[in-house]
C-alpha cells in the first residue's frame, strides 16, 4: 500500500487533482466496508491493492483514500484513527446527519479542528455530490444515492479506475463484529431498511464506465451462456442488455453458438436434438475451461433483478442447480435456468453423444432428468424462471410460447417489457440501431418492431392499424404465423383495455411519481 501524502495544497483539492498527481486510476482498488464479510487479515493478504476504506474502516488498518460524506463520521474518530488515511475524500458540500450541508469543505477547513488539521497537512480532497444544491464549476458531478459504498464506486469510476474489488461491502442489516459498537449509532442511520439498496447504484456504475468489479473472494466476472442461433441474436442481445444494466459485479454474456465446439450428430433419430440449440448447454463446461463457476440461459428470457443473486447461490456440492423440477402448470423440467460447476460437471459433448449411442442415455434421461449431472438440485427461486407471467417479483421472465414471442409477434401481452429494454437498448448505444433493421430486413423478427422504436411505442397491442399492416405476410423463422382473420385468446378487449391503461399510466408521468414515492416509503 502506498502512503504518500505528495506535496501539500494550502488548503483542499479535488479528488480528481489527487488521482491525477498519483496516477492512481490505472491501479487496482480495494473498496473496504463495515459488513460481515469484512477481515483485517483477508484485507492484508490482498497484494497489489490501493485501499479505500470507508468511512469507520481506518479503525482497523491503514488505507491510501479514507472516504465520508457525514462529517459526524471525522468527528467520532479519534487521532490515530484519522492518521490510517493518507488521504481523507468528503464531498464538496459535507453531510450533516446524513444529509448535505451548506457550508462548503473549503469553508468547514477554517474553522473545524479536524479539518483544519487534515488540510494543513495536504491530507483533504473533495469532490461534487449529486445530492448537493451546487456544485465547482469544470468538475464532475458524482451520483450518491444510498449509501458511502456506492458513492465511493462512483467516485473511483468517474475519476478512470476501472479494476475495483471489495471486501465488507455486502447487504443486509449488519456489520461486522469489529464494528459492533456501532449498531446502535450509524448502522442504517440513514433510514433505509437494508444495506441492500445500494446494489441498485453499484450496479449504475459498473454498466455505465464497464468496471472489471466485485466482491475479492467471489469469481468475476460472472459467466452466462446463452442458448441460441443467429435468428435469435436480437433476443440474446436485449437478454444480455437487461442482465449487465442491473448487474452490480462484472458480467459476461456469452452466445454458445459462437465456440467452435463441433456436436457429433446421434446415431439414433429419437437421440438427435429437437432444435439447433438443444445440446448448446451441453457444451458450456468445454467453452469455460472446465473450471469455476457459470449459468446457463435460453435466449427467450428477460432479466428484472441483479445476477449476483443468482451467481452467488450455495451450491452445497452439487454439481448443478436449476429451478423446481416442476412447475405449477405440469410442465416437466427444462433446465432453461441452470448454474454450473464447470470442473465438477466435465462434460464434454463427444461424451454425452457417445453414451447415447451406446443406450446408457436416452434423450429424455439426457434432457429432462439431467442423468449427466448427478446430485444435482432444484435449488434456484422459481422466480428465476417465471412462464410467461410477470409481477414485482419476477426475477427473469421466460417467453416460452415460441408463437407469441416479443420479436417475432405482436399479440404477446408482456411485449411492452421487452420492446421497453430494447428501446433502453438502442437509446443507450448498447444495440445499434441499424443491428434491428438488419434483422428485420432478414426476416428474423417482425417489421413493426421498427415502427415502435420510430415512434417510441413499448406496447405492440397499442399500435395503429398502418403499423400492423406492416406484418402481413410476415412468416418468422421456425413457422409461418396466421396472422389474419384470427381471434386470439391473448388478445381479448380486457386486455386491450388494461394495456391502454397501462400506456396512459406511463406516457403522463404517474410511473415516475409512483416509483419516486416507493423509493421514499419503502426505502
Amino acid at each position: 500500500m502506498s502512503s504518500e501524502r505528495g506535496p501539500a495544497p494550502a488548503r483542499t483539492e479535488s479528488f480528481a487533482e489527487w488521482m491525477s498527481r498519483h496516477g492512481a486510476a490505472r491501479d487496482r482498488w480495494l473498496l473496504l466496508g463495515k459488513g460481515p464479510s469484512f477481515s483485517v487479515e483477508r484485507c492484508n493478504a490482498a497484494d497489489g491493492y490501493r485501499r479505500f476504506g470507508l468511512n469507520h474502516i481506518v479503525r482497523q488498518l491503514r488505507v491510501d483514500v479514507a472516504h465520508a460524506t457525514d462529517l459526524d463520521v471525522l468527528e467520532s474518530l479519534d487521532p490515530a484513527a484519522l492518521d490510517n488515511a493518507a488521504v481523507w475524500v468528503m464531498p464538496w458540500h459535507p453531510h450533516v446527519r446524513n444529509r448535505p450541508g451548506d457550508a462548503t469543505l473549503d469553508s468547514l477547513a477554517g474553522e473545524h479542528p479536524v479539518l483544519r488539521r487534515l488540510a494543513g497537512e495536504g491530507r483533504l480532497c473533495w469532490y461534487n455530490s449529486s445530492r448537493a444544491a451546487d456544485a465547482v464549476p469544470g468538475q464532475p458531478i458524482v451520483p450518491v444515492r444510498f449509501f458511502s459504498a456506492d458513492a465511493a464506486v462512483h467516485l473511483l469510476a468517474v475519476h478512470g479506475a476501472r479494476h475495483i474489488r471489495t471486501l465488507g461491502v455486502d447487504g443486509g442489516t449488519s456489520y461486522s463484529p469489529s464494528f459492533g459498537d456501532l449498531d446502535g449509532t450509524t448502522l442504517l442511520a440513514n433510514g433505509r431498511s437494508s444495506f441492500d439498496r445500494q446494489f441498485e447504484a453499484i450496479a449504475e456504475a459498473v454498466f455505465r464506465h464497464d468496471l472489471d468489479f466485485g466482491p475479492l473472494d467471489d469469481e468475476v466476472p460472472v459467466r452466462v451462456y446463452v442458448a441460441t442461433e443467429p435468428a435469435q441474436m436480437l433476443a440474446t442481445r436485449v437478454l444480455e442488455y437487461s442482465i449487465r444494466r442491473r448487474a452490480s459485479i462484472t458480467s459476461r454474456v456469452y452466445p454458445i453458438c459462437d465456440f467452435d465446439i463441433p456436436v457429433p450428430e446421434p446415431q439414433r433419430l429419437e437421440n438427435r436434438p429437437r432444435t439447433p440449440f438443444s445440446f448448446q448447454r451441453f457444451l458450456i463446461p468445454e467453452a469455460a475451461g472446465l473450471r469455476g463457476r457459470a449459468i446457463y440461459l435460453d435466449s427467450d428470457m428477460q432479466v428484472f433483478t441483479d445476477i449476483r443473486k443468482l451467481w452467488r447461490q450455495p451450491m452445497h456440492g452439487a454439481p448443478l442447480l436449476s429451478v423446481a423440477a416442476l412447475g405449477s402448470d405440469g410442465r416437466r423440467p427444462q433446465f432453461s435456468v441452470m448454474l454450473l460447476d464447470c470442473e465438477g460437471l466435465g462434460w464434454r459433448i463427444g461424451n454425452i453423444v457417445r453414451r447415447l449411442d451406446d443406450g446408457e442415455l436416452d434423450y429424455a434421461q439426457l434432457m429432462y432428468e439431467m442423468k449427466v449431472a448427478p446430485g444435482w438440485r432444484a435449488d434456484i427461486d422459481p422466480a428465476w424462471n417465471c412462464l410467461e407471467r410477470y409481477d414485482s417479483g419476477t426475477a427473469l421472465l421466460h417467453y416460452t410460447d415460441m408463437e407469441m414471442q416479443p420479436w417475432i409477434s405482436r399479440r404477446n401481452p408482456l411485449a411492452y417489457l421487452w420492446v421497453a429494454e430494447l428501446r433502453s437498448a438502442v437509446a443507450c448505444g448498447y444495440i445499434e440501431r441499424t443491428y434491428v433493421d438488419d434483422h428485420v430486413a432478414r426476416g428474423w423478427v417482425r417489421p413493426s418492431l421498427a415502427w415502435q422504436l420510430d415512434h417510441d411505442v413499448d406496447d405492440p397491442l397499442l399500435l395503429p392499424r398502418a403499423a400492423r399492416a406492416l406484418d402481413d405476410g410476415y412468416v418468422p423463422p421456425f413457422m409461418s404465423l396466421q396472422t389474419r382473420g384470427l381471434g386470439s385468446p391473448w388478445v381479448s378487449a380486457p386486455v386491450r383495455a388494461r394495456a391502454l391503461a397501462r400506456h396512459v399510466y406511463r406516457s403522463v408521468g404517474l410511473a415516475d411519481a409512483v416509483r419516486r414515492l416507493k423509493n421514499v416509503v419503502f426505502k
